[in-house]
């Protein structure tokens, strides 16, 4: 076995760049042209067989926005929760569609898929293009069904830093306290892609964070799975299949 990565015990998998909202804040950048998108069947045999080489103790999809791409994730984690890795998440910012109908079949499909850990990016950056009512709408769907759902909001320069991005988000956070959904911890906004872009006024370019994003390549516990089937590292890009 790979020494570098015999402590492996999490799978990422990024569905799709594409999105539906256009934030700001996004590391990603614009999510122009990004149509590509993983492919449900393949990544469903991978976790199969990577649970049979290591013990892996979550998984996760998300995006740009993976719902973009439903049966991809329904595969994920219909084979996740066959392999009993114990958890099974989902980040999304909640808007795919304004059918209601629609919404709450999806919500009842990624029950059926055995996703237990929801997290909703909801914060003044997504909903600057996100329809606030439909994610309510879609949050409503997800607490029927019994998911664990949280918000995940992204805060700029610190939870606690005053300025008018984070009291926006502290208002949205409170629409979704009075539904009975709690918070996640959410995360720290990293000076890339748009946010460098549009927001490089409120960070410090002499003292810039840690990218919370880097893994130690000689002691690798997550494989992240990209749309074209590559697997995301700090120093090199390879292929999932040379796990094997």
């Amino acid at each position: 076995m790979n020494p570098y990565i015999k402590n492996l015990n999490r799978i990422e998998v990024l569905i799709t760049l594409a999105c539906t909202g256009q934030c700001r804040h996004c590391s990603e950048g614009e999510h122009l042209n990004c149509s590509e998108h993983i492919d449900g069947d393949v990544i469903a045999e991978i976790v199969r067989k990577v649970c049979g080489r290591f013990h892996i103790e979550s998984l996760m999809t998300f995006g740009g926005e993976p719902l973009l791409y439903p049966e991809a994730v329904y595969k994920i984690h219909t084979a996740a929760k066959e392999m009993n890795i114990p958890k099974r998440q989902l980040i999304t910012n909640g808007f795919f569609s304004r059918d209601t109908d629609k919404i709450k079949h999806a919500a009842a499909r990624l029950a059926k898929s055995g996703i237990n850990d929801i997290l909703l990016s909801v914060d003044a950056f997504h909903q600057e293009t996100i329809p606030l009512e439909t994610v309510k709408l879609f949050a409503a769907a997800i607490s029927a069904q019994g998911i664990s759902l949280r918000t995940h909001p992204a805060w700029l320069v610190s939870h606690e830093a005053e300025n008018p991005y984070n009291q926006r988000t502290s208002e949205i956070l409170k629409e979704f306290d009075q539904m009975g959904i709690a918070q996640s911890g959410g995360n720290v906004i990293f000076p890339g892609g748009n946010a460098l872009k549009y927001l490089s006024e409120y960070f410090d370019t002499d003292q810039q964070p840690e990218n919370p994003y880097k893994k130690d390549p000689e002691d690798i516990r997550t494989v992240t799975i990209s749309p074209n089937g590559d697997t995301l590292g700090e120093i090199v890009t390879v292929r999932i299949f040379w796990i094997f």
